[in-house]
Formats: structure tokens, sequence, C-alpha cells
């Protein structure tokens, strides 16, 4: 193994001097902090974990070209790099080095597993903004965090479930555990949303215990349709729920992109990311010199997270005016999620009457599951 990071870091050193002596200075301009950067002269790289054709890395992308519309970059300004695997960090490091090497002076990194490396990456170069989604590392510098509340979308696809379901049982695909509070935490955002409108429904769960597993999550979805359930939701990265739902003539509940074009007989809608938001904020700031580390958590009021248009056909005026009423009582503040009193489905009360669970504890601290949830062996 050291013999490979030897290797991989000589290449680097190499793929580094190529660039700069291939270049001249106005093709490559390091940023440096405090300074404004023109837009000319800004060049992103982007770390993707698979093609970036579909789910979470695909709604990444489509930020990214929302982000490039907005600003006015060309083509040429954005590098990709495809199919980095989150779990080979000596691959991380190397296509991280090889953007770098070709003039990159931001780096974004859309995927939990990049972050210790993006990390040790940033404080090699302090000339390169770092960006990492979904993780809490930063630094005083270069290395920046940003996420959403997605789980306000989520609850809002949740009163979709319970308005559309007529056998009482709606199927959530999950990719991790109760270990995982991300998932865990929007899960019980989602059936907090589903009994809202319909409180005898029940939530069953099938665990895949992989962000990205298209065979696992066919076998998931089906298992919970077998189940009875008639909704299938998910927090997985394909679509291969929503093609199970469509396949078995039930509905479904999309994420992270609008799936509705890939599966259009079952999706009722979505919860989306719009990465455009902050993309477009980050490099404004890097532009203008006014750059923070500080960390940015988007939310339905900013827009950066929402629900993808209601399925004309499958959905009708009613759900339409009980989500419009709920988003708009999530934005004004009227109504908190994760507030009050909160019954487990191992009968623990979580929270206090009159108060919101902290943001810190909304991110990190949900490991429990909502009353009307049931884990699938």
């Amino acid at each position: 193994m050291k013999t490979k990071k030897l290797a991989i870091s000589l290449i680097s050193v190499i793929l580094f001097a190529v660039g700069l002596t291939g270049c001249n200075s106005n093709e490559i301009e390091r940023w440096l902090p405090g300074k404004p950067l023109d837009k000319s002269n800004i060049k992103i790289g982007v770390i993707y974990l698979d093609e970036a054709k579909s789910g979470w890395s695909y709604s990444h992308e489509l930020g990214i070209r929302e982000a490039q519309k907005q600003i006015g970059l060309s083509d040429n300004q954005i590098i990709r790099k495809l199919n980095v695997s989150e779990t080979d960090s000596s691959k991380i490091e190397y296509m991280i080095s090889e953007a770098i090497a070709e003039g990159v002076n931001v780096i974004i990194a859309p995927s939990w597993g990049f972050m210790d490396v993006c990390e040790q990456m940033a404080n090699e170069h302090p000339g390169v903004v770092f960006a990492h989604a979904s993780g809490y590392k930063k630094n005083d510098s270069n290395f920046t965090n940003y996420f959403g509340r997605l789980y306000q979308a989520r609850y809002l696809t949740g009163i979709a479930a319970g308005l559309k379901t007529k056998a009482g049982k709606v199927g959530f695909v999950a990719a991790q555990d109760s270990s995982n509070s991300e998932v865990t935490g929007w899960l019980n955002a989602f059936a907090m949303g589903v009994e809202s409108v319909n409180p005898d429904a029940k939530i069953y769960v099938n665990v895949t215990n992989s962000w990205f597993d298209p065979a696992g999550e066919r076998r998931a979805a089906q298992k919970l349709i077998n189940k009875g359930c008639d909704v299938i939701a998910q927090h997985c990265d394909t679509s291969e729920p929503q093609l199970v739902a469509e396949r078995a003539g039930v509905w479904g509940i999309g994420n992270n992109v609008d799936m509705s074009s890939e599966a259009p007989k079952a999706v009722l809608t979505s919860a989306v990311w719009n990465w455009g938001t902050y993309y477009t904020h980050l490099l404004n700031s890097i532009i203008d010199g006014n750059f923070t580390t500080e960390p940015y958590i988007g939310d339905l009021a900013d827009g950066m997270v929402d629900i993808a248009p209601l399925s004309p056909e499958l959905t009708n005026l009613e759900m339409e005016k009980k989500i419009e009423k709920a988003k708009d009582s999530i934005i004004s503040g009227s109504v908190q999620i994760f507030s009050g009193e909160m019954k487990t489905n191992d009968s623990r009360i979580i929270g206090e009457p009159g108060e919101v669970l902290s943001e810190s504890e909304i991110a990190s601290g949900i490991n429990w599951y909502y009353h009307n949830i049931t884990v699938l062996k």
C-alpha cells in the first residue's frame, strides 16, 4: 500500500508540473483568500462517485449546469472526474491532484466519503477552494461544507404518500439503518408527513445498507410491494424502486431528482435538490472576494430543497392544496417538523413540549424511528 501511495504521489507531482508548464499565467490563476477572482479565471473540478446520470450525483450535475448558466462560464472551465469510489482514498486523492494539475482552483466534492481526503488536500493546496457536500469538516481558509434540510421536502412528500395510499401501507427503501442520522431523520420526517393526513397509515422500511445498489434497491422495493405497500418512497441513489413500483402497478415517491420521466405511471412527486442555489452562491463569493468557510445549509425558503411538480395524472387538487399549505407553514416557521414530544416505535418519547430539536441533533442525533415505522427483517 505504501508503494502504491508513493507511486500515486509521484504521478500527481508530475501531472501538476505538466499542468504548470503547459499553460500560461492567464490560464491558471490561484485563488487568494479575500481577493476577488475574475470569473474568466475560475476553473472548477467536480468529483463524482458515478457517471452522474441519475440520482444523487445527477442532482449535483444539474446544479453545476445551473450555476454555469447563471454566472456565464464556458464548458472548458469545468472538469468532471467520474466513477471515483468514496471508499478508495488513493483514487480520490489522485483524481483531485489530476484536476489541480489541469488548472482548477475550485474543487467540488459531493459525496460523504470524499470528506477526509478533501480536508487533507485543502491544507496542501491553499490556492484552491474545496467545497464538500453532506459532511461536517472545514478549516478557516479554503475548505467548507454545505448541505440542506431535505427533511422539509420529505415531510411534504409524506403528505402525498399518505393521501394516495389505499392500503394504508407505505414502503420506504432506505440506504442505511438507524445508525445513520441523515437517512433515519429524513425518513422520520416523511413518516410525520404521512401521519399528518393519514394517522392510521404505516410505513414499512427495507434497508439496503448501501447508497448505490441498483439490484439491492430492486429487491428491497419488491419485498415492500409483496408486503402490501402501494406507495414506494426511497432514500437511495437510483430510480430502481420507482421502476419496480411502476411495473407492479403501484405509486412512488422519487428522491434527489424528479424521477417522473423514468417512471411516469408511478411517480407522484419527488424530494429534490436544487444545488444550483448553492453553487451559484459559492462561485459568486469567490468572484467577489468574500468567500468564507462558514457552512451553508439550504432549505425550502431559499429553494435549495423542494418537491418536484405533482403528477397531473396521479394526483388531485386536494393533495396540491394540502402540500402548498404545509410548505408555506414550514417556510414561515409556524410548523416545525421535529418539535414537541415524538413517540418512537419502541415506545420512547423524544423531545420536550414546546421545544424543537437543534440542528446538530437533527443532523447527527436521530437514531430512532417514528412510532408509525416498522423495519423489515
